[in-house]
């Protein structure tokens, strides 16, 4: 693959949608003017300076006018349909965030510390924050032979309380973790978007971008992996319930021959606090310990077990 190839399929990936823009007319070999002269054939006239500002960064299109333009782009430049219009997300709201939605998830809610989680959700200037509602979760952990998490598989089904296209996973590695070993791989019905680390705290936000615009009311099944290559001991898998009736599904799975001597569950109002409920549970076959937390409160809940 060229170079300009290269740089066009990670920007179509990861965004933001200037820099995709910019990729996509440089791997095309078009000028601005020769752009601007095939948009006007299709009946959506564009001025070379907004085409300019596009691909800069300086402004991006939101008008109904400006979001045909970009779909006639995706067919000159000779995109998949979509490709740039995901990138753009739902229309950014005018003057200061509104409050999102009660039944909607909160990323801070019950993470720590809540200071690292907002900078780095912050820092992808995502549309997703406050649009998205966690109906339940199944989150499947894989543990390797020198007991250090190996991935962990997630499917979960979410409900749009407003116009939203992605959502932006979280995870904190284990202690000593390398977030640069950490990594998201899309599965089904989503695909990679942008991510942001602090190496410090372990924690990774990631997003996962969806092939069109939810409605609200609308479903949708997600299903990604992670990968750690970080090697470190992993001693307790936890998930946070940002809601009052999110479903959760736990499951960790330990290679055969390399198993625990006793496994618990446990559930916290947050990553720091206290336990509210520990309570040793059997394991489910030779190798695998699972719990179910059915319309679960707010908060933790995990699961935790003594190598030794």
């Amino acid at each position: 693959m060229r170079a300009g190839q290269e740089e066009l399929a990670v920007a179509l990936r990861t965004g933001p949608f200037g820099r995709a823009l910019r990729a996509a007319i440089s791997a095309r070999g078009l000028g601005l003017q020769r752009i601007q002269a095939r948009l006007a054939e299709r009946g959506v006239p564009v001025g070379v300076a907004t085409l300019s500002c596009w691909q800069s960064g300086a402004r991006r299109p939101e008008r109904d006018a400006s979001l045909r333009a970009v779909e006639a782009l995706e067919d000159i430049l000779g995109l998949p349909r979509a490709a740039l219009m995901v990138l753009l997300g739902p229309p950014r709201p005018r003057g200061p965030r509104p409050d999102p939605p009660p039944d909607a998830d909160r990323y801070s809610e019950p993470f720590t510390p809540v200071s690292v989680l907002d900078r780095i959700v912050s820092e992808l200037e995502t549309p997703a924050l406050g649009r998205l509602r966690t109906v339940s979760v199944f989150a499947g952990l894989y543990i390797g032979p020198d007991r250090s998490v190996t991935r962990r598989r997630t499917v979960r089904v979410v409900r749009a309380v407003a116009e939203v296209d992605r959502h932006v996973d979280l995870v904190q590695g284990d202690a000593g973790c390398d977030t640069d070993l950490m990594r998201v791989v899309p599965l089904a019905n989503c695909r990679l978007g942008r991510a942001r680390r602090d190496r410090a705290t372990g924690m990774v936000a990631t997003e996962l971008l969806f092939d069109r615009v939810l409605r609200v009311g609308e479903t949708h099944i997600l299903e990604y992996e992670h990968h750690n290559a970080s090697g470190v001991p992993c001693h307790e898998f936890c998930y946070g319930i940002p809601l009052r009736g999110t479903y959760a599904s736990l499951e960790v799975r330990f290679t055969s021959g390399v198993v625990p001597v006793r496994c618990y569950r446990f559930s916290r109002e947050r990553v720091d606090g206290p336990d509210l409920d520990y309570s040793e549970i059997p394991m489910a076959g030779r190798d695998t310990a699972h719990l179910l937390a059915t319309g679960a409160v707010p908060g933790l809940v995990g699961l935790r077990w003594d190598w030794e």
